[in-house]
């Protein structure tokens, strides 16, 4: 099988067995390609589910990846301080880009089961949930996590990444 037959959870569930961290992951049957959508068929709080947002950062628009409490919206400020480069230069990246970098399509993309590493921040918010719950690499799949595990699976690094 080339890398090229590999669907997103895949990718995912291999990404999870080789960092030691094998998880059962969760399908619906419905999508559930919003963190409001994820939250009603888990029976969780919004802010458990771990949205994973690409963003382009920088002159070279370089792709970065935020994992972000369901229950707020990014503030790009924050993102542009903390990545050294202004405001102006970190926008929320396209679909085209978002498959490009995860190889996995807006509403399904998963913290892990890239094609290579992103750079990644951890929406510190996630630390108030006992579990979250993050995309497997599809609109139908879900896998159970901590956000300490998220910053261990990304290579990550915690962040207050709230719009006030």
């Amino acid at each position: 099988m080339s890398t090229h037959d590999v669907t997103g959870r895949e990718a995912v569930e291999r990404a999870l067995e080789a960092a030691g961290s094998p998880r059962e992951i969760r399908t619906f049957d419905t999508p559930v390609p919003s963190a409001a959508a994820a939250a009603e068929q888990l029976g969780c709080e919004v802010g458990a589910i771990a949205n994973s947002l690409v963003f382009t950062a920088g002159e070279e628009a370089r792709a970065v990846l935020v994992l972000a409490s369901g229950a707020h919206r990014v503030d790009p400020r924050r993102l542009a301080t903390h990545l050294g480069v202004a405001k102006r230069r970190v926008k929320r990246a396209d679909p085209d880009t978002v498959l490009r970098a995860t190889g996995q399509h807006v509403g399904g993309v998963a913290p892990v089961g890239h094609p290579a590493p992103l750079p990644c921040l951890v929406d510190v918010a996630l630390t108030a949930y006992p579990t979250v719950w993050a995309g497997a690499g599809d609109e139908h799949s879900m896998f159970p996590t901590t956000a300490e595990e998220l910053v261990a699976l990304t290579g990550g690094t915690l962040l207050e990444v709230a719009d006030d």
